[in-house]
Parts: structure tokens; sequence; C-alpha cells
């Protein structure tokens, strides 16, 4: 017997749901998980937006935001629980596993809500105004929030959290704020530890003329570059190439993709460390087409292991401890809430290094 389709109605409301699960959401996400074609899901939103059920996004929508949350706010009011506002830049890459620690942290014991912003602090602020209240916004207990971190913007925004009359964890970010500039309770990984140890790795294999690749757009470049240096002394090795890239998708990537392979050739570098893992994998297929071999001729170390174990070899990666952050930073504002008057807590987790057949040879 043939399934019935559901009503526009049901179809609808089940539409919604996902928008609302996930902050926001694109047309070809909701035409997959609804079953039915990418213009069907387009009138749905047309309708939606018209009755004010949805806000019109780039490719897809979202909550309104001054409806966003109001419904899961008074749910977890009738259960006793904290609504615990979440904030991250992206919900594609890195985020999702922050995501999913916090979730599984927050089980039975907080309700969790979401919203996708940027690495722009305009959008990030907009977001947490939305979810702490103003204009309308559902009042939530407490944040979880990953803003920019560097840049007079990102000033101005830890005075904001620190003015507000709520609890506030920063994930994967380091701020301060106030009058007498004291630091934002926090969760980041030791970035610079990690990759010492990734220096540490590629010295014990031999490998005397190195390099190290990142990403000029990444927050995180700044520590992995740091710890790299710091660590290259002690090792018997120099840092040869030290190049800062486009992020892969920007037009500019490939050309510097090429120019870092350049290089390569130019100064004998036998092994890099690049971050994130998707410029790797885009350098090692850049090797492969101009005949050199990983890791035979040029070991590749990547540094966030989101996609590193899917590439041809697979990458040794070093792999923040993502699932983890997430549920420490719920544990840490769950605490705050039970006792405001507890000691600021900034509190770093170590990476660990995955190792795999990318740097399985020798630099001798």
């Amino acid at each position: 017997m043939t399934q019935e389709a559901p009503l526009p109605s049901e179809r609808r409301a089940r539409l919604i749901a996902r928008v609302r699960e996930t902050g926001s959401a694109r047309v070809s996400d909701l035409s997959r998980v609804l079953g039915v074609t990418p213009v069907t899901v387009r009138r749905d939103l047309a309708v939606l937006v018209m009755d004010g059920a949805l806000e019109k996004v780039h490719g897809g929508a979202r909550i309104p935001a001054r409806t966003a949350g109001r419904q899961d706010v008074e749910d977890a009011a009738d259960a006793g629980q904290p609504t615990i506002g979440v904030v991250v830049p992206s919900l594609d890459y890195y985020w999702p596993e922050v995501i999913r620690g916090a979730r599984g942290a927050a089980d039975g014991s907080a309700r969790l809500i979401l919203r996708g912003g940027s690495y722009d602090v305009d959008q990030i602020r907009h977001q947490l105004a939305a979810l702490v209240g103003d204009d309308g916004g559902p009042g939530v207990d407490g944040l979880l929030v990953a803003p920019p971190a560097s840049g007079p913007d990102a000033t101005e925004l830890g005075d904001w959290l620190a003015g507000l009359d709520l609890p506030v964890v920063l994930m994967e970010r380091r701020l301060v704020g106030g009058p007498y500039r004291e630091p934002l309770e926090s969760v980041a990984t030791d970035h610079a530890l990690g990759s010492g140890t990734a220096a540490r790795h590629l010295a014990e294999r031999g490998h005397r003329q190195v390099g190290l690749v990142t990403s000029r757009t990444s927050p995180h470049s700044a520590a992995v570059r740091r710890g790299f240096l710091a660590a290259a002394p002690d090792l018997e090795f120099d840092v040869v190439l030290d190049l800062e890239t486009a992020p892969l998708g920007d037009p500019a990537w490939a050309a510097d993709a090429a120019s870092v392979l350049d290089r390569c050739a130019e100064t004998g570098v036998t092994a890099v460390l690049v971050h994130s893992d998707r410029e790797a994998i885009s350098l090692v297929e850049l090797a492969r087409e101009r005949g050199v071999r990983v890791p035979t001729d040029l070991a590749v170390v990547a540094y966030d292991d989101e996609v590193a174990a899917l590439a041809d070899p697979p990458l040794t990666a070093v792999s923040p401890p993502k699932a983890a952050i997430g549920a420490a930073a719920v544990e840490l504002l769950t605490r705050r809430l039970a006792d405001a008057d507890r000691p600021v807590h900034r509190i770093e987790l170590s990476p660990r290094l995955i190792v795999r057949a990318s740097s399985a040879g020798s630099g001798v």
C-alpha cells in the first residue's frame, strides 16, 4: 500500500520543528529530511514567512528572533530546568561535535537553544541579544558562546557579555571584560600544546626541515603557530617555512596552495603541519598531481581532525577534545547557576595526536 502523503499543515509543522531544532536550515536539508522536493519546501517557506512563523535567510530559513526559543524556555521552566542559549560560529565544521558534547551533558538537567552565528561580531551580538531577552526574546538563564576574540569589536563584545545579569561561559575562546578587565569563564583547548606535540612527532620521525601552514581566518592559528615554533629549538629541526593561507573555498586558496608546495621544493621541507583538515587534504591532492608522494616525499599532519581520517592517505592529525569542550562548558554554567559566588574557572583541555599514514615515512 502506498503511504499517504502528509497534509500541508502537517508538513509545515515538521518543517518548523526542524528549523527550531537546528537554529536555521537550508532548503536542501529540509527537502532531504521531509522527503519532498525543494520546490515544495520553498512554497512552504513562503507561506510560513508570510505568517511570521519563520524568517527568510539566504538559501533557507530560521526562527524569528522575537519568537525563537520562547516555547523551549517555557517547557524548561515547567520542568524546573535552566535554559541555556548556545551561539557558535558554524553549524557544519568543528562545532557540531562541541554541540553534541553540550547536549549530552545537558540531557535531563538543562534545555539548550542553539543558534548558528558567524565569525562576525555584529551577527553574534544579534543572536545573543535575541536569546537574553532584547526585543522580546526568550530570556535564557545562561549563555554558552564562541565569539570573535580579537580586535576592538571583540573587546566591546567582551564588555557587553561581562555586564550581562546572567552567567556566560566561552567555548574555545578567551575574553576579558568589565572595568577591571577580568577574564570571563571559559573552556578551551590548549592548541599550542597540540601543535607542539605535532612538532615532536615529526622530529621523532627524523624530519629536520619542516613547514607550518595556517589559515589566516582561523581564531586558533595564532596558538597553533606559537606552540609549533616554541617546540622547535629543543627538537633539532628548522621551521624553514611559515605561511598563512586563505581558507579552502576562498578564490586565493589555489594560488596559496601552489605556493606552499613550491616553497617546500625550494627549501627542502620534508614535513608540514597544516591547519586545518580541509586545507591539508587539498594540499595532499595537489601534491599528488605534481608527483609528490605523501608521506614518502612530504609528510603531512593536519590540525582539527574533523575529516582527516577520510583522506587518501589518512592524515595524522591533532584532535582537539571538541565534545569535551561542550560538556565542560555546560557543567561550568550549571555550577555557576547553582553557586553565583564560586571563583571564575578557566579550563584548558589537552588535544591528542592521532597518528595515521600521512606521517608514516621518515625524513632522514
